[in-house]
């Protein structure tokens, strides 16, 4: 079965970097160890690093086809440079802070290759400890903000109503089709996205990923949670460094998603009044993070006095 799946499957790895010397390394190096199971390629775009990260690309992963942006143009936007660059049959979208365990590549493409109606497949993500991430949700509608901002999806993470968008009840430890796995790892065919089309660079990063499986559950295809292939993720490595923007970026697109697919008359009232509330609770957060930040200076000032 390996070599079979080594013959036919054409497969293209998709990288998005920005400032990610401390983690493309280990990403590639993990990658790379798979490459006698599963030939690829692999594409690199850089979204305008200003650390090492096209450095160490060059020196240790010459193979590597390198896009180099002069910006960062975003996420999705980079994405699409990627697949349209892309050779392979399957595409493999990848974060930079993600490292793959044995067999990964194996494992997803002979999943892929026995569920030919199955367009779109996330893994399981572990944390740095081995602990199980949570990477499936269900697609958000108006009712997720009221839980989000009030607490009751925090609460009552179980419930079917409360924690319907984070999908708490879910068990990440059993195969199922889902709405939407996280996009730090997702393995697409290309005739999926061809009937789908690319990501909408509307999005510049967040929620570009629910759209896209929204489209693509939309244009017939099945997606699917695979919990055999595993790959360790250390969830939210570039988006730390920009809090205040990530926060503010996370309710836009949230916003964004909605006003895309929630069209009519009394849905316009409904985004503007929601639309509201996404903003000053964008606004509360960054006020938040900034009175954290300065508590914590104020700790190690008294510290070393």
């Amino acid at each position: 079965m390996m070599d079979k799946i080594r013959k036919e499957l054409d497969t293209s790895i998709i990288i998005v970097t920005w400032d990610s010397e401390e983690v493309i390394k280990d990403c590639l190096d993990s990658v790379y160890s798979q490459k006698d199971e599963i030939d690829f390629e692999v594409i690199v775009v850089d979204n305008g690093s200003e650390d090492n990260t096209k450095k160490i690309i060059n020196e240790f992963f010459p193979e590597v086809n390198l896009i180099s942006n002069p910006e960062n143009l975003g996420y999705s936007f980079a994405n699409n440079q990627g697949i349209e660059k892309a050779k392979g049959e399957f595409v493999l979208l990848l974060n930079p802070d993600v490292k793959f365990m044995n067999n990964f590549l194996f494992k997803m493409l002979e999943f892929m290759q026995k569920n030919q109606k199955v367009g779109a497949l996330g893994p399981q993500l572990l944390n740095p400890d081995g602990l199980v991430q949570p990477s499936c949700r269900e697609f958000p509608f108006f009712s997720t903000i009221i839980w989000e901002l009030s607490g009751l999806s925090y609460f009552f993470p179980k419930s079917r109503i409360f924690g319907r968008w984070r999908m708490g009840y879910f068990d990440h430890n059993f195969t199922r089709e889902v709405p939407q796995p996280m996009g730090s790892a997702l393995l697409l065919r290309r005739k999926t996205l061809n009937q789908a089309g690319l990501f909408d660079t509307n999005f510049k990063i967040f929620f570009s990923d629910v759209d896209l499986c929204f489209r693509i559950k939309r244009s017939g295809w099945k997606i699917y949670f695979y919990p055999e292939a595993k790959a360790i993720h250390l969830k939210g490595f570039s988006t730390k460094k920009a809090r205040p923007e990530m926060i503010f970026l996370s309710h836009l697109g949230f916003f964004k998603f909605l006003k895309k697919y929630k069209r009519g008359f009394l849905n316009t009232f409904l985004l503007i009044f929601f639309g509201t509330i996404l903003f000053f609770g964008a606004l509360l957060r960054i006020l938040f993070f900034y009175l954290k930040k300065f508590m914590r200076s104020i700790l190690t000032i008294g510290v070393s006095r």
